[in-house]
């Protein structure tokens, strides 16, 4: 019985020209369905370069005071967009760039405001503004399919940022690279010679303006110390002139206070000198302890004989004392007349007293040497300590003599001579008394006068060390950056001298001044690239899709196949008449006349069944179904040039899938008549919506992911893109297995739950058929 539905409904599809027409376009339209939007989606995001974006200069330029170069970025930028293809770019005045984005004759425009050279050139001051474009977008405009519209804008947005990105980044590579050519010049170079020169000159004028400075506080150090020592020498003078007054006054009776002091002076002279001769023999005492003490405490010892030389050495500076005093005598003595009788044998006296004290010194210098050898010789040689102790004590007795022989001489010579002086006294100290008198006047009145000089000298010296010091920190300033500006050049030449090395940060300056060369001197479009995408996506694709258009393939596929399935359902009848029924049954032309309504199933006493009659017409459906999807796959696959790893396979997802969309859609009309096929339309709707063909189901509302797994058409994309792209395990066989399941629901509502709705369906269309409208 379904063989035999089937024959009639092929002869009646090819029973005319017309019929044949009609059925081939029934089985070409969803492939054109596909194909138009497929093809209309190959390469949205490719052909960026169709859309028209203007751009508006408005930048007035910078030039700077320090570097006499003129800056304008935005000329900059409008030079390289003339050669920059991925946007097409209109360079027009900003009023009909801004006037164009409105009117839609623009997608987006770009404004480089008036301050733009400068805002950008804050950079290298304390004070930085953002330099800004202006960027007018018109959102209203969208030249991509309708189901990526969001998408395809966002990427658009994207491109002209990109764009711009490098492009400011190249412009800025550029100006650093004009800058540093503009340094290597022989202009600025000429100009840093210049500078150098006149520094250096600074520098040196600074260092002797300090050194002179130094020198006339040392020389007024030198005058301070003259009229210190002045004001010391007439406070002695002032002194010494009332002592002298003093001492006159008292001496005027004659020469015997002179005899007197005569007396005073050689007792004290034989009372020193008995001292030192006492002196010598407690020294001996002391260095026959200390030697005693050798075999003992060797170290004690060594220190005992250290201080001894130490002491004796101390009392050299009495011979000093006297050997001055005799020198002050005989230059006194030397003022006499030389008509004096005494003169002579008392410079003779004098100097033989002179030559005796200077042995009895070096008898004491010899004495204090050899106590300090024998200190370091006690810890060292016993033997050698014993023949130094004898030496020693062998010194002593001479210095003794020594002495001896002063105070003797000094007795015997000496003194007889001083008092023949006596008799002169008296008229020296007449003599002396006017002139002492106006020397204390003469030393009152300086004395004053010194003390404020020395006050002055001493804040005048404050004041020039200060400025010196600051004369020198200003040549050393100046200095510094003579060296930094040398190295500077010297690195901005690219010369290197490899010499000894010791100045680490030349080679710092001179390295880091490479880097900038090599940074600005590089391939500018490569670093402006990195500049505006710093960070590279090193894309690995799993299961690659070769483009765009293969990517929706499957989802306008899929799409069109159901599409197709409802036109098969609007252009075909779903029902089989009674006179079908009866030439079927070999009947002739008409049923029998029985009891009850026409329609499904009352053919079944004859034997023809109610599932005869549903895969019987059903057939016809399933075969252009089966052309419609091999159609367009093929189609796909090789007019539009979709990518299909699998070929077969993707056949058989379109073979299936036209099977199973065209009996749901096909059982629906056939059940429920016209308002299945809105049902089918309502269903197309919602799979178009949430089948996840454009957009991840996990970025659908909460509603299309619930409803998701129990639509057939996201078991249809995916088991496409498992045969375009590969599978994962068995996710084709698994997706297959899912849509044919299917098949399952839409054979129980067509063959077993049909038959309790057949008369509520033949009552919705005999009253839809009596508005003679629908």
């Amino acid at each position: 019985m379904i063989w035999g539905i089937f024959k009639r409904d092929m002869c009646h599809a090819t029973r005319n020209v017309i019929a044949v027409i009609v059925s081939m376009g029934l089985v070409v339209v969803p492939a054109l369905y596909a194909w138009f939007n497929i093809a209309a989606s190959w390469n949205p995001y490719g052909n960026t370069k169709a859309l028209k974006v203007a751009v508006a200069n408005n930048d007035k330029g910078y030039k700077s005071d320090l570097i006499p170069v003129r800056v304008n970025v935005g000329e900059t930028i409008i030079s390289t967009l003339h050669a920059n293809d991925q946007l097409d770019w209109q360079f027009v005045k900003s009023d009909k760039a801004i006037d164009g984005v409105k009117s839609g004759e623009y997608y987006a425009a770009i404004v480089i405001p008036k301050g733009f050279s400068a805002d950008m050139m804050t950079l290298f001051s304390p004070d930085i503004k953002h330099a800004q474009l202006k960027y007018y977008l018109n959102e209203k405009i969208n030249p991509i399919a309708p189901h990526i519209t969001d998408q395809g804008a966002t990427t658009v947005v994207n491109t002209i940022d990109k764009t711009f990105a490098k492009t400011i980044a190249q412009v800025g590579l550029d100006l650093a690279s004009s800058i540093l050519h503009y340094s290597q010049s022989p202009q600025m170079a000429e100009y840093m010679r210049n500078l150098n020169g006149n520094l250096t000159t600074m520098a040196d004028t600074l260092s002797g303006a300090s050194q002179q400075v130094t020198s006339y506080s040392q020389l007024l150090g030198s005058a301070n110390d003259i009229v210190d020592s002045t004001g010391k020498l007439l406070a002695s003078a002032t002194k010494a002139g009332k002592q002298a007054q003093n001492a006159l006054k008292q001496g005027k009776s004659g020469a015997t206070s002179f005899t007197s002091a005569g007396a005073n002076v050689t007792s004290s002279v034989n009372t020193a000198l008995d001292q030192v001769s006492g002196a010598f023999d407690q020294v001996a005492a002391k260095v026959n302890k200390a030697f005693d003490a050798i075999g003992k405490d060797s170290d004690t010892a060594a220190s005992q004989l250290a201080t001894l030389s130490e002491q004796i050495s101390s009392g050299e500076s009495l011979y000093d004392t006297y050997i001055t005093s005799l020198n002050h005598m005989r230059e006194s003595v030397e003022q006499l007349p030389d008509s004096d009788s005494a003169k002579q044998a008392l410079l003779e006296a004098i100097d033989r007293e002179i030559t005796l004290l200077e042995a009895a010194k070096g008898d004491s210098q010899k004495l204090a040497q050899q106590l300090k050898d024998a200190s370091t010789q006690v810890t060292q040689d016993t033997a050698a300590a014993e023949r130094s102790r004898k030496e020693i004590l062998n010194r002593i007795t001479s210095a003794k003599q020594s002495i001896s022989n002063v105070r003797d001489d000094y007795i015997t010579n000496v003194k007889p001579k001083i008092d023949a002086l006596a008799s002169t006294v008296s008229t020296l100290i007449s003599q002396t008394d006017s002139m002492i008198t106006q020397l204390s006047g003469t030393a009152d009145d300086l004395d004053d006068v010194t003390g404020d000089v020395g006050t002055n000298v001493t804040s005048i010296r404050s004041t020039l060390g200060a400025i010196a010091k600051k004369l020198d920190s200003s040549a050393a300033t100046v200095k510094e950056l003579i060296t930094k500006l040398e190295t500077g050049g010297n690195a901005g030449d690219g010369n290197s001298d490899g010499g000894d090395g010791d100045n680490d940060a030349s080679s710092s300056d001179s390295g880091e001044s490479d880097e900038l060369r090599a940074l600005a001197t590089a391939n500018a479009s490569t670093l402006s690239t990195l500049i505006s995408a710093p960070v590279a996506l090193h894309r690995v694709s799993v299961y690659p899709i070769a483009n765009y258009g293969s990517a929706m393939a499957p989802f306008y596929t899929i799409l069109s196949i159901w599409v197709g399935a409802i036109i098969l359902c609007a252009m075909l009848k779903v029902t089989i008449s009674d006179r079908e029924k009866a030439h079927v049954l070999g009947l002739g032309d008409t049923l029998p006349r029985v009891p009850g309504p026409s329609g499904p199933g009352n053919a079944s006493r004859w034997g023809l069944r109610l599932d005869h009659e549903y895969f019987g017409r059903y057939a016809i459906f399933a075969l252009l179904a089966l052309l419609q999807g091999t159609l367009v796959c093929l189609g796909d696959m090789y007019f539009l040039g979709v990518q299909a790893n699998h070929a077969l396979q993707f056949l058989a997802v379109g073979w299936l899938a036209a099977l199973v969309f065209s009996n749901i859609v096909y059982t629906l009309t056939v059940s429920f008549g016209d308002i299945g096929k809105a049902v089918a339309v309502v269903l197309l709707v919602m799979q178009v919506a949430g089948s996840g063909g454009t957009f991840p189901i996990e970025t659908l509302p909460k509603f299309f992911q619930m409803l998701y797994p129990f639509l057939p058409f996201p078991h249809a994309i995916d088991a496409m893109h498992a045969a375009m792209a590969g599978s994962y395990g068995n996710e084709y066989l698994l997706d297959m297995v899912y849509l044919a399941l299917f098949l399952i629901p839409s054979l129980l509502l067509g063959l077993v739950l049909r038959k309790p709705v057949i008369r509520l369906n033949n009552w919705v269309s005999r009253n839809l058929e009596s508005t003679k409208v629908m």
